[in-house]
């Protein structure tokens, strides 16, 4: 089967301030600020939401396809993905740009103040779908240039492709129609619990309602696990225990990459969801969203360990 992710390929530039942001932020001055956090180094990761999903599938042995832009800089990027055997097909180059960059700098309190260049972002990928050679398809339509993400939902269903809408940060770059338009005939729609709340209040539509566009809603809800929602009620999805957590970023990418490896698989719903929960666990261990690795012994492995009574 033939895995299209459309989304975002970013540099995630992280920098550690060492000190409190609101140390050095005048309550009294805040309509002139202007202020210079010296940061202690910046570490460059590779992210975006397409990225993401692609590397841990690439760690459950499939090669998806990446739909999405970079710019001139895109080189270090695209070594990394041939070193994961992952195609670059679907990757349009955007000379005159550079890759999208999120510059995230932390504080000691844990507050964050980040940029966002999109980048070669702003311009769509340009993928022709008919082009995939592989007649058997599943796309998911990821966060990403808006106009990839109404387009090639339009595709997928003109081509009936089954394809998940993961909206994450583009719900406020969405209109209410594009999402509802997006959401219509999308084989399922995923959102942390928050994304979820944005998105019915920008569209106007219950659950109830959502369900009577897609067949079925993954609610992620972070350490409490993932919720199915569908016409015949809710499942709770527990959690695989990490062994270690130094980062939930990147954590929901995971998770999407695991619950597609298992609709590949032909595992319902529940046991792709539970793969998704342990492809996320691995990834909260490391720094970074491109950090982890496993073994396919090592990752079913930990997938037993945590859910063999629920199969």
């Amino acid at each position: 089967m033939q895995i299209l992710i459309s989304g975002s390929l970013a540099y995630d530039r992280i920098m550690d301030f060492p000190g409190k942001f609101s140390d050095h932020i005048l309550a009294d001055k805040i309509h002139i600020l202007n202020v210079c956090f010296v940061v202690n180094g910046l570490t460059e990761k590779f992210g975006g939401t397409a990225g993401n999903i692609a590397y841990t599938l690439a760690l459950l042995g499939e090669r998806p396809l990446i739909l999405a832009t970079a710019g001139n800089d895109f080189g270090r990027y695209e070594d990394w993905l041939r070193q994961h055997d992952l195609p670059l097909d679907g990757i349009r180059v955007i000379p005159e740009e550079l890759t999208a960059g999120a510059y995230i700098t932390t504080d000691m309190a844990d507050n964050q103040i980040t940029g966002f260049n999109p980048g070669a972002m702003k311009y769509p990928s340009l993928y022709k779908v008919d082009q995939a050679p592989i007649p058997d398809k599943l796309a998911i339509v990821a966060p990403g240039n808006v106009e990839d993400m109404v387009k090639y939902s339009l595709s997928y269903k003109e081509h009936k492709i089954p394809y998940i809408f993961d909206p994450g940060q583009q719900i406020t770059s969405l209109s209410a129609d594009q999402l509802t338009e997006i959401v219509s005939g999308a084989k399922l729609l995923i959102a942390n619990d928050y994304e979820l709340e944005m998105m019915m209040q920008k569209t106007g539509l219950t659950k109830d309602e959502l369900l009577k566009r897609t067949e079925v809603i993954i609610s992620t809800l972070g350490e409490n696990g993932s919720v199915i929602i569908n016409a015949r009620g809710e499942t709770k999805i527990g959690v695989a225990k990490p062994s270690k957590v130094l980062d939930p970023t990147g954590a929901g990418d995971a998770y999407r990459a695991g619950l597609i490896k298992g609709l590949v698989l032909g595992k319902d719903l529940s046991d792709a969801a539970r793969m998704g929960a342990t492809c996320a666990s691995y990834a909260v261990e490391y720094q970074g969203t491109q950090e982890h690795a496993f073994t396919q012994e090592e990752f079913w492995t930990r997938y037993r360990t945590y859910f063999s009574q629920s199969e």
